[in-house]
């Protein structure tokens, strides 16, 4: 009996990767929604070839748009906006939702999904970093099971796999570093979106290519894993590893380490979320230790990166903190995106909202997204002031 998934993201980078992997195992998943943004093109040929039975595009007069493009014996159903996506979340019938939306707008779904009872691959970072507290309360009474997607946690539960979690030390996330990483600090003023987003290892979307220019992405990451595997923050770490090989790692009491080291594709944790606890054959290339390079690790600096203890810290301090760091940093990240700030300026004003917030509890949604507009508000503030020069 196939598995019916729905893909909320379904033409970003994740969405694509989870796509390829439906295609090669058409006898496993049955795609039975899709939710995507504004790329109807392609989200047009997603719909001809996997035949969803519901999909969402977040703008409506892109949905009817989409609606007569469709040929005229298609039996998809177009929905859209907020209440489309959450309907794409809680379809009947569906046992996982793939949650590869963007940023903040991740969140409603997701937790609807979770209340719908329906199994989660987790590539939405910023739904446990807004609301871990109350996403994890939500998976555990609802008996729904939260796959990581992210390569450096599935990573994690892999090696997590390999002892008791009472026996466990540290986890330590791995990080590309980025591409600046070797790039002066005096420097850093000058650079413009297109170095930002051409990162050295993997393919990925805007939003996520310049968290990890900054290493705000690994600070979500740091976040996300304490609330994924209730590991306190103090006993996570990050290395910079250039090679992007080793995807993570677990170490143990006793001082054993348990890494896990593959080729840098999102199909391999995709495929695994997928269709956990067993392993698909991929049709990719097999990791050749004899030819790869010399693996590097080294300590990150927070001096010329110091988004990665800002995250760390709003974490430590928690509540509605982390949410206010997601908040800010998705406006920064727009901004300098569309050319309105410069590359240092992202955490600057992310550390300059921080510092002006009230930390409030995180356990009701409604003061967990009055935490994130508030934070918009004066990131924008910030913005149209020229905070950070």
């Amino acid at each position: 009996m196939r598995k019916a998934i729905a893909i909320l993201g379904s033409t970003g980078s994740i969405g694509r990767n989870a796509l390829e992997v439906a295609r090669q195992y058409p006898d496993r998943f049955q795609v039975a929604g899709l939710a995507a943004g504004n790329n109807l093109t392609l989200l047009r040929e997603q719909i001809l070839e996997f035949s969803p039975q519901l999909v969402s595009l977040a703008d409506p007069a892109l949905a009817a748009e989409l609606a007569r493009a469709l040929p005229a014996d298609c039996q998809t159903r177009i929905v859209s906006g907020a209440e489309g996506i959450e309907k794409v979340a809680t379809l009947a019938g569906v046992s996982q939702v793939v949650s590869a939306v963007v940023g903040a707008a991740g969140l409603l779904p997701t937790l609807a999904a979770i209340q719908a009872g329906k199994d989660i691959a987790l590539a939405n970072k910023e739904t446990l970093v807004m609301a871990g507290e109350l996403i994890m309360a939500e998976a555990a009474r609802n008996g729904v099971t939260i796959q990581p997607v992210d390569s450096e946690h599935s990573a994690i539960a892999q090696g997590l796999d390999a002892g008791r979690r009472e026996d466990v030390s540290h986890l330590v996330l791995t990080a590309s570093g980025g591409p600046f990483f070797r790039r002066p600090e005096k420097d850093m003023a000058t650079v413009t979106p297109a170095e930002a987003l051409a990162h050295p290892n993997w393919s990925m979307g805007k939003k996520i290519s310049i968290d990890s220019a900054t290493l705000m992405n690994k600070g979500l990451e740091v976040i996300e894993a304490h609330h994924l595997f209730q590991i306190p923050v103090a006993q996570i770490e990050v290395l910079i590893h250039p090679q992007s090989i080793v995807h993570s790692l677990v170490e143990y009491r006793d001082g054993a380490m348990i890494a896990h080291l593959g080729i840098p594709d999102m199909k391999i944790p995709i495929a695994y979320a997928l269709s956990y606890p067993e392993r698909l054959e991929l049709n990719l290339p097999r990791l050749n230790l004899a030819t790869t390079p010399n693996l590097e690790f080294f300590a990150p600096d927070h001096q010329r990166f110091p988004a990665l203890l800002l995250a760390c810290e709003a974490c430590q301090r928690g509540g509605t903190l982390p949410a206010v760091l997601n908040g800010a940093n998705e406006v920064a990240v727009a901004a300098f995106l569309a050319g309105e700030i410069r590359f240092p300026a992202i955490t600057a004003i992310v550390e300059e909202t921080l510092r002006r917030s009230e930390r409030r509890e995180s356990r009701e949604l409604n003061g967990i997204l009055a935490a994130d507009t508030e934070a918009r508000e004066f990131a924008k503030a910030l913005v149209d002031s020229g905070f950070g020069g």
